[in-house]
């Protein structure tokens, strides 16, 4: 059984809707995303886990990451995240609204899969990924990585879900950031991407090999340096900061979809055929990590 895109383009369409948009300062909408997520977690019933909320405050506001966890306490820890918040006014339905859709997928597919898990897998969806809060320790994917360290968690990896619904055939369509990764990789964007920085290129080799092995979709790599700025443009960064093996699952963003951080990120612009896909590439990695 293999990801639904009837339940992907649901989750898409709920989180998309709100209004006003569900960025840091609209808490009213932030906290309905984060309510919807809690309510399809707990769909799940989970032995010797469930659903817990981690809250933390931010210039005087409260935050949530909401958390699903599957698999024995004493296991090692396998991380699967992606951000439930949008930039400024934007339907945020590839950032991040896929992703999420993504995450919520994977959860009901381990949940199909039963409870003979090697690692303790832990879902979380996380605010304040977006500015004004990116690359600070009010992120919630910092919050988190931070309490795993503080508790002397063994952390096996952690999988970031960022953008994975926007892909296109044209050729052309994939643009790079210099013309040496424009020389290795194909011009078309319609491949995901499993990115990673410098120093990680057997891990990222690793979870790109047991997502191409499911996924009827091309799967790429890439590791560059986190000094350039690309390798961690998203809630991994979180977890390289305590020495944790982490990866982005990512369609490339800006360098392909022009709706980027954009009133026009709307559901239309999305591929959920591929998106499932993506999904089912994942799924595989962590039963085979």
């Amino acid at each position: 059984m293999g990801a639904d895109q009837n339940r992907l383009y649901a989750d898409v369409k709920f989180l998309t809707s709100l209004q006003p948009a569900r960025h840091y300062r609209n808490l009213r909408s932030l906290n309905a995303a984060a309510d919807y997520i809690k309510a399809e977690f707990k769909k799940l019933q989970v032995e010797d886990g469930g659903v817990e909320e981690q809250g933390f405050r931010a210039d005087g506001r409260e935050y949530r990451n909401i958390i699903l966890a599957f698999g024995s306490r004493d296991a090692p820890r396998l991380v699967v995240g992606a951000h439930y918040d949008v930039y400024d006014e934007t339907p945020g339905a590839d950032d991040n609204a896929s992703a999420v859709a993504g995450l919520l997928e994977t959860a009901r597919l381990l949940h199909t899969y039963g409870s003979n898990l090697k690692y303790r897998v832990e879902l979380v969806a996380y605010p304040n990924e977006e500015p004004p809060y990116f690359a600070s320790e009010y992120m919630g994917s910092a919050v988190h990585a931070k309490s795993l360290h503080e508790a002397g968690v063994t952390v096996r990896a952690m999988l970031c879900y960022e953008m994975i619904g926007y892909f296109r055939d044209e050729p052309g369509s994939q643009r790079f950031p210099n013309e040496q990764l424009a020389a290795r990789y194909p011009n078309t964007g319609n491949f995901i991407t499993v990115v990673g920085r410098t120093g990680q290129e057997n891990f990222t080799q690793q979870i790109q090999e047991l997502m191409q092995a499911k996924a009827d979709i091309d799967v790429q790599r890439i590791n560059l340096p986190a000094e350039m700025g690309l390798a961690g443009l998203s809630d991994h960064r979180s977890y390289w900061a305590y020495g944790y093996e982490a990866v982005m699952i990512n369609d490339t963003a800006f360098l392909r979809n022009p709706h980027y951080h954009q009133p026009s990120d709307t559901i239309e612009t999305l591929d959920f055929r591929r998106m499932a896909e993506v999904v089912n590439g994942v799924y595989a990695a962590i039963l085979g990590l």
